[in-house]
């Protein structure tokens, strides 16, 4: 029976179907993990390579800007190649990429092999959303969208504990070594579960040329803009002013342009409907909330607290494990409470736990962040699987390619705008609460004198207490930069929630 609430009717899906389903999703989890999965690495192939922190910083800054600049282009790209031969190619040139990383002689030679794994692995993610969009109807298609959450949510989350691991144990390039055998399953599934069906070459005449060099430049020039700019201090550096100058006029022409002619490479329109609007904003907020927290949570036990790679991933496990168990059980939930309602649940969950993380102190360390943890685990699956479905069950089946790109690229701006946004509160208010605290350490303050004082009778110098007493309190100033952080994640998160009440309710059916 056609589904009267969906613009094209879908049927049912084969066996083949949920393999190639389950094979570009497995890819989209490996793409997700790979972003991840180097950071804890990311000293010892500084040291392998001979790179310094700044340059070493590209190794993952390639990597995204490649990423953000091919989701756009995946949908088009699809067409032109046929889905089969598209996905197919991004898959082996994955695997490829990976192998070739591991093999990286230089930095330079790092770089290019992760800008090659990135347009690879960049691709895999809309395709896996937007098959789910046009294999599965909308009975069907939470069951999807709860597979596709898992890699939103448990590849950032097990990413810094298995680098950690392998990285102790067998060496860096085993981070790279990993992708091979889940690469060569998601290309033998694609081979079977797609369709064969012959290349669109006349597309390539009707490209929308200026579109894809625009939105090239302002994704990738912002992208770099936001991963750099905290190191170059901002507006304090005309590199930065010149590459944000550049992506603002750039994706302002894009826009343009879109909204200008026929054949768009992304149909902006989509974002006139108001629950695909409104759950794009929404999120935005989510990707602030997901990369913000896997940013800000390692710097604050490596820093604070002296944890080491491992030991960080054991605490953020808490955060993906327990959301295996819980995303099986969101669908069930959703044919008998409405979306937005499970969705609003799940962001009030994810914000109260980062509010709760707000309330660090010297000996606030892993086993206090399990809790939060947790609660952050029940959140994030109420949201990421209802939030798929609210901003897509409207859209038609021949749209699914720009929703997926719009829907899977706001949620990276995301995430990138917020780390930038935390780099930047955890060195500011740092340093505001550094001058707020030094100003009451005086000799005039008699609790500070007497704990000079004990100080200097324990080390038995007056040199060496003063310089503990100077740490502790820039220690304690930065734990209060901490908890803004924190805080500032749980205020996106609430704007996210906002944004879900907003929507309009779902047809029953739609569930």
């Amino acid at each position: 029976m056609t589904d009267t609430l969906a613009p094209g009717y879908i049927p049912p899906p084969t066996r083949r179907d949920w393999i190639a389903i389950l094979s570009a999703i497995l890819g989209a989890f490996m793409a997700i993990l790979d972003i991840q999965i180097i950071n804890s690495s990311l000293k010892d192939i500084q040291g392998a390579l001979s790179a310094t922190i700044e340059e070493g910083s590209w190794i993952s800054t390639s990597y995204l800007v490649a990423e953000i600049i091919i989701i756009p282009l995946a949908a088009w790209l699809a067409m032109v190649l046929s889905p089969r031969r598209f996905a197919v190619s991004i898959s082996v040139l994955f695997v490829i990429a990976s192998l070739l990383c591991s093999m990286a002689w230089s930095l330079q030679s790092m770089i290019v092999f992760r800008v090659l794994q990135g347009l690879a692995g960049g691709a895999l993610i809309p395709f896996a959303f937007s098959l789910v969009l046009t294999k599965l109807p909308l009975d069907i298609r939470p069951k999807g969208m709860a597979l596709f959450a898992i890699t939103a949510t448990f590849a950032p989350s097990i990413g810094p504990t298995i680098g950690g691991w392998l990285t102790e144990n067998f060496g860096w390039e085993w981070i790279f070594y990993i992708n091979v055998v889940p690469g060569a399953l998601m290309t033998l599934g694609l081979l079977y579960g797609l369709d064969r069906s012959p290349p669109r070459w006349e597309l390539l005449r009707k490209g929308d040329y200026a579109g894809i060099v625009t939105m090239a430049i302002g994704l990738g020039c912002l992208q770099v803009c936001l991963e750099e700019g905290h190191r170059e201090d901002w507006l304090e550096s005309s590199y930065i002013i010149t590459l944000g100058s550049i992506a603002l006029i750039s994706l302002a022409c894009f826009v343009i342009l879109q909204l200008s002619r026929d054949n768009h490479l992304v149909n902006l329109r989509l974002l006139t409907q108001r629950n695909f609007l409104l759950g794009s904003l929404a999120n935005i907020g989510l990707g602030v909330g997901l990369y913000g927290t896997v940013f800000v949570l390692p710097v604050y036990l490596a820093q604070i607290q002296g944890y080491n790679a491992l030991q960080i991933g054991q605490v953020i496990m808490w955060l993906g494990l327990p959301q295996l168990l819980l995303i099986p059980l969101v669908p069930v939930l959703m044919r008998h409470i409405p979306p937005r309602f499970i969705c609003a649940t799940g962001f009030l969950l994810f914000a109260t736990g980062s509010f709760l993380s707000g309330s660090l102190n010297p000996d606030f360390a892993g086993d206090q962040f399990i809790a939060i943890q947790i609660l952050r685990a029940m959140g994030q699956p109420l949201v990421l699987v209802p939030l798929s479905i609210i901003a897509t069950a409207m859209i038609p089946p021949s749209q699914a390619g720009s929703a997926s790109s719009l829907y899977n690229i706001l949620r990276n701006l995301g995430g990138a705008m917020g780390i930038a946004m935390l780099a930047t509160v955890l060195d500011s208010r740092a340093a505001y609460y550094f001058d707020i605290l030094r100003s009451h350490v005086t000799p005039g303050n008699p609790a500070a004198a007497e704990r000079l004082t004990l100080l200097t009778e324990h080390l038995g110098s007056a040199e060496a207490a003063l310089r503990l007493l100077d740490g502790q309190v820039r220690q304690q100033a930065q734990i209060m930069a901490y908890n803004d952080a924190f805080h500032a994640i749980a205020i996106m998160l609430g704007f996210s929630l906002l944004c879900i009440i907003m929507t309009r309710g779902l047809p029953k059916a739609a569930r």
